[in-house]
């Protein structure tokens, strides 16, 4: 989220582009009309002449007539399907305005903090996320460092959490790809300084097969520019984390963005992210999403700690 001046200008500057869009989109609906017309096509996409309002002193009537009343039940759900679109697509808007997605992350422990959460219920804490807003989940599945486990992550998919599921694994071998599959992952962590370059080419080809996701993990600008040299990577994930002192600074995630590097899209970055000026000051950066743990899973409330993150409620982003 940019500082609370740049929210608005960012808002105000979108204003000549949006009222664009909304022109070229009546454009297209009243050629699609004509286009369906000449096909024989009988049910209109939306009210030609808008809704029927009218008014008389204080009271508001609807005026019913031809054009803007449906002509049997697959038209009016039609119509109502395209105000529903629009009112998706006004918040889709609203939300790349506001603040980046979250992925939040289950896991017990860190060998830096050792244990996190002591009443640690990983499918009580995914749903809550999932509630919370939560686009996506990231499960720890490390046993010695983090407490976690390969069953933590079977038990939240199998519970019926929707949101996609990355798998937080130190993957060293393929095998762990196709066993996380097994298991109900959606994607997998990749790490840059682990794995070198035709592990990691081999490693995607294999997620592209199973129809997961890669996510690839740097650190630092070398290894940044190594990924970027890599065919078919599709998501970059920025650590904060020094991996010699295990020490966290968000300061890392601006310093990669700066130049070229800051073009590149999707970006997610990580951890040390607890307050909503953190938000603020990595998404200035240029980063789309951010993947958060300790800072929401310690809350006894993990959707209240979402809320204090961002400073607002974003939980109506993954109602619908």
């Amino acid at each position: 989220m940019e500082p609370q001046d740049g929210s608005a200008f960012n808002a105000l500057s979108s204003e000549p582009k949006a009222n664009a869009l909304k022109i070229n989109e009546w454009e297209l609906g009243m050629f699609q009309d004509e286009v369906a017309a000449s096909q024989g096509i009988r049910i209109r996409r939306r009210p030609s002449s808008g809704p029927p309002m009218d008014y008389v002193g204080p009271f508001e009537f609807r005026l019913q007539n031809e054009s803007n009343t449906p002509r049997n039940i697959l038209e009016e759900i039609i119509w109502h399907k395209d105000t529903e679109v629009a009112q998706l697509k006004e918040r889709s808007l609203m939300n790349e305005l506001d603040l980046p997605g979250l992925i939040a992350e289950v896991k017990k422990a860190s060998p830096s903090r050792g244990v996190i959460r002591e009443d640690f219920d990983p499918v009580k804490i995914a749903q809550a996320y999932e509630k919370g807003g939560a686009a996506c989940l990231s499960v720890l599945t490390d046993k010695k460092y983090f407490q976690c486990s390969f069953e933590n992550l079977e038990a939240i998919r199998n519970a019926g959490v929707k949101c996609p599921i990355l798998c937080k694994e130190f993957v060293i071998d393929a095998w762990q790809i196709y066993y996380a599959r097994t298991k109900g992952a959606d994607a997998i962590l990749l790490i840059a300084a682990v794995l070198p370059d035709l592990d990691i080419k081999f490693m995607i080809k294999i997620c592209k097969m199973l129809r997961m996701a890669a996510l690839v993990e740097v650190h630092d600008a070398r290894e940044f520019d190594r990924v970027l040299g890599i065919e078919g990577i599709e998501l970059i994930g920025i650590n904060n984390l020094n991996l010699g002192t295990f020490e966290v600074d968000i300061c890392i995630t601006k310093k990669l963005l700066e130049g070229e590097r800051g073009k590149i899209n999707p970006l997610l970055g990580s951890p040390g992210l607890f307050t909503p000026d953190d938000i603020a000051y990595i998404q200035e950066a240029g980063v789309k999403t951010v993947l958060v743990g300790e800072s929401i899973v310690k809350q006894s409330d993990p959707g209240k700690g979402i809320r204090n993150l961002f400073g607002q409620d974003i939980s109506s982003w993954s109602s619908d």
